[in-house]
């Protein structure tokens, strides 16, 4: 804090912690578990309330069921209310294809979960109430770092009590692309970028709806639709930057644009009545040149921004999270590891964090970018993927890919005794 700072700005209270770790979504959740379980004494931030924030991203994939399976959590979580995916199939033009078929993945849990994210963080907030070297502050909002030299030594918060100091051996950064701690930190952003956004609606699904269609594609038009019970998730997809003329077009020519690509969402896109019930996603793919400073690691979505295409932005935050324990907590249990030892997380991840948004990117230019240019003409299914239809044991290699991803993390982090 400089001299600088008003009275009512300044920190009333301090608290002392081996590990703070800022946001509270899948990677930090998931890290403060296993850090607590680990015995090391860690600090969560979550700047909201509670974790209730529609259109996260809400696929649990085989890989993250894994770890639940692996921490002895999996019954119980798998006891919370989902859905289950095992096969991809899509409408290219009029041509219905399969892309990928997880009852072909050598997994234990061989479908994608479609669980509400707040239920998943919920979840492990409530497991990890047994571990009493973790606590997870809630309306706590990291606003700044605190340095010593060249070193960060912890995060100032708001909270409801005011502001907070937070003195922390080691700070990580799990606050999402937008990340509060990598901007204060100076951390530069590699930007790969994004030919699209997304809109996000739901839309009211009878008990009687039933459809196998995972992702619908027309000339100049993209949407995928994910069966969430008593109503359809959907994912319009738009060319980057066409938000305004989509809504300049009026809801009505928008709802048209639906259910012509998907009849089925006819009646349930009563529930789209105005545009506040569409949200806009910005689809960006970035990651950081370099992941950590002394004293601070980011991991995530605040390391690497990744696109919605597969669904894998969580499983890899997840994945980051796992690694991290595994190759940080020993050391943590005695000190703040070096910055050397801090980077062994970015060495250990980056090479799936790449290879994924270089799938992410082939995807996007040649088949999205495609299928968003405008004009009336006719729609191909590309070769490969037509391949992968006609040929069912590729659909299991595809599915690998989405479902486990590359270089898969397991729970080798420690126990404390008792946990």
């Amino acid at each position: 804090m400089d001299a600088g700072t008003p009275p009512d700005r300044k920190p009333s209270r301090t608290i002392t912690t081996r590990c703070c770790i800022v946001g509270g979504g899948p990677a930090g959740m998931v890290l403060g578990y296993l850090l607590g379980r680990a015995g090391i004494e860690t600090i969560v931030l979550e700047k909201h309330a509670d974790f209730f924030r529609d259109f996260r991203g809400d696929t649990v994939h085989p890989s993250t069921l894994q770890i639940m399976h692996e921490l002895g959590l999996i019954d119980d979580f798998l006891k919370l209310p989902h859905q289950q995916l095992q096969k991809m199939d899509g409408m290219f033009g009029g041509t219905k294809i399969r892309v990928a078929d997880l009852s072909r993945v050598k997994a234990n849990y061989p479908f994608i979960a479609f669980m509400p994210q707040w239920d998943f963080l919920n979840f492990l907030r409530a497991r990890g109430q047994k571990f009493p070297q973790l606590k997870v502050m809630m309306e706590a909002n990291a606003t700044d770092l605190i340095w010593s030299g060249d070193s960060v030594t912890g995060v100032i918060a708001d909270t409801p009590e005011g502001p907070v100091r937070i003195d922390a051996e080691l700070t990580i950064g799990c606050d999402g692309r937008h990340s509060i701690v990598r901007e204060r930190a100076n951390l530069k952003v590699e930007e790969i970028g994004a030919p699209m956004d997304v809109l996000w609606f739901r839309a009211g699904r009878r008990v009687d709806e039933n459809e196998s269609l995972f992702a619908r594609l027309e000339p100049g038009k993209m949407m995928v639709t994910f069966d969430r019970g008593d109503y359809w998730q959907c994912a319009y997809v738009i060319a980057k930057g066409q938000y305004d003329a989509v809504k300049a077009r009026g809801l009505d020519a928008f709802r048209a644009d639906i259910t012509s690509m998907a009849p089925i969402l006819k009646q349930g896109m009563a529930d789209v009545k105005t545009w506040d019930d569409v949200k806009l996603l910005t689809v960006a793919i970035n990651r950081l040149i370099r992941w950590v400073r002394s004293g601070l690691l980011c991991i995530g979505d605040a390391a690497h921004a990744m696109s919605p295409v597969g669904g894998v932005g969580v499983n890899l935050a997840v994945q980051d999270a796992v690694a991290t324990a595994n190759l940080l907590a020993a050391r943590l249990a005695k000190g703040c590891p070096s910055e050397h030892e801090l980077d062994a997380v970015r060495r250990r991840r980056e090479f799936p964090v790449r290879m994924t948004q270089t799938m992410q990117t082939v995807i996007q230019n040649r088949i999205i970018s495609v299928a968003l240019k405008p004009g009336d003409r006719s729609l191909k299914v590309p070769l490969f993927m037509r391949v992968i239809n006609a040929v069912p044991w590729l659909q299991g290699i595809t599915a690998r890919l989405i479902a486990i991803g590359v270089r898969p993390e397991h729970v080798h982090s420690p126990a404390a005794s008792g946990n």
